[in-house]
C-alpha cells in the first residue's frame, strides 16, 4: 500500500481536521458484547500490516479493553517535551487508552463533563505523529460521550459491528441513527460471531441466526465489510494480549478484507483540501 495514495477527507461542517491525522474512523456498536473492541484492534493491526500509520484511541472511559488486548495493563505513557501523552507502539499501532491512566482494577466514577475533557484531552493531547488513520475504539451506548465525540471530534466516518440476533440490531440501529443525525457517513457493516463451525465434525452453524446484513442493509444502504466466526481462538489470543491477525492466517484474511474494503469506501468519500488552499495573510 502506498502511503501517499490515502489522503484526507472531509469531516462535518464546521468542524476542522487535526492536522496531522488524515482520518479518524469510529468503530461503533450501540451495543456492549458484540466484539467491538476486538474487531477494532484487529482492524487497525490489518491497516498497520498494508502500510499505513496508524493510531487506535480507546474512548471507552468506563470499561477500557484495549490494555488487556494488546497485553500492555503495566504501561504508563510518559509525557513528551511538548506535554503530551507518548501512546504505546506496538503491533505497528500507536495505541492511547484511558486504562494506561488508572488502576484497572478501580471504577471510574466520573460524570458526563469530566468525561468528555479526559477523552478530548487524549485526542489532542498524544503525540500521534503523522498518522494515515486514527481508529477510535468507541464505547457501546448512545448517550452523551458518544454525542460529544460526534459533535466535536472531526471524525471522517464510522463502521458498525453487530452480532446476527435481532435483539443487538435493535441498539445498533440506535447508533447508526445518532451518527446519521450527525451528519457523520458508515461506510458499512462487520458481523461478527456470524458462524460457528465445530473442530471435530466440521459441521457450521448460525448459532444467533442470520440475515443482519440483508436487514441492515435493506433499512440503511450500507454494505457488508465482512463476516467473522464465533471462533474460540479470538477469545484466548484476545486474553493474551495479542490481536488474531497476527497468529491465524484465515481470520487474518479476513480482517485484511475488510481493512482494503474499508479503504475503498473511504476513498468515495468527498476528500479535504483545505490544506491545500494557501493561507491569505494581512499585508
Amino acid at each position: 500500500m502506498n502511503q501517499n495514495s490515502i489522503i484526507a477527507h472531509r469531516v462535518k461542517q464546521g468542524l476542522k481536521r487535526i492536522t496531522n491525522i488524515k482520518n479518524i474512523i469510529a468503530i461503533t456498536s450501540g451495543k456492549g458484547g458484540v466484539g467491538k473492541s476486538t474487531t477494532a484492534i484487529n482492524f487497525a493491526v490489518s491497516l498497520a500490516k498494508q502500510g499505513l500509520n496508524v493510531g487506535i484511541l480507546d474512548a471507552d472511559i468506563y470499561g477500557p479493553s484495549l490494555p488487556k488486548l494488546i497485553g500492555a495493563e503495566d504501561y504508563k505513557p510518559e509525557v513528551s517535551p511538548s506535554n503530551k501523552f507518548m501512546p504505546l507502539d506496538k503491533y505497528g499501532v500507536k495505541t492511547m487508552s484511558f486504562g494506561f491512566l488508572v488502576d484497572s482494577s478501580q471504577a471510574t466514577i466520573w460524570r458526563g463533563a469530566i468525561v468528555n475533557k479526559a477523552l478530548e484531552q487524549m485526542l489532542n493531547d498524544t503525540e500521534w505523529g503523522e498518522l494515515d488513520v486514527l481508529v477510535i475504539d468507541m464505547p457501546p451506548g448512545t448517550g452523551d460521550i458518544h454525542l460529544t465525540i460526534g459533535q466535536k471530534f472531526p471524525i471522517t466516518a464510522t463502521i458498525v459491528v453487530t452480532t446476527p440476533q435481532d435483539i443487538a440490531l435493535i441498539d445498533v440501529g440506535k447508533s447508526i441513527g445518532m451518527f446519521e443525525k450527525l451528519a457523520i457517513p458508515c461506510i458499512g457493516i462487520v458481523e461478527n460471531m456470524a458462524v460457528h463451525t465445530c473442530i471435530n465434525c466440521g459441521h457450521s452453524e448460525e448459532i444467533f441466526g442470520h440475515g443482519a446484513k440483508d436487514k441492515l442493509k435493506q433499512k440503511y444502504n450500507l454494505d457488508l465489510l465482512g463476516q467473522l466466526p464465533l471462533d474460540a481462538n479470538i477469545c484466548t489470543q484476545s486474553d493474551n494480549g495479542t490481536p488474531i491477525v497476527l497468529n491465524n492466517e484465515n481470520i487474518a484474511n479476513i480482517y485484511n478484507n475488510i481493512a482494503k474494503l474499508s479503504l475503498d469506501k473511504l476513498a468515495e468519500l468527498p476528500k479535504d483540501y483545505s490544506t491545500l488552499i494557501p493561507e491569505v495573510k494581512k499585508i
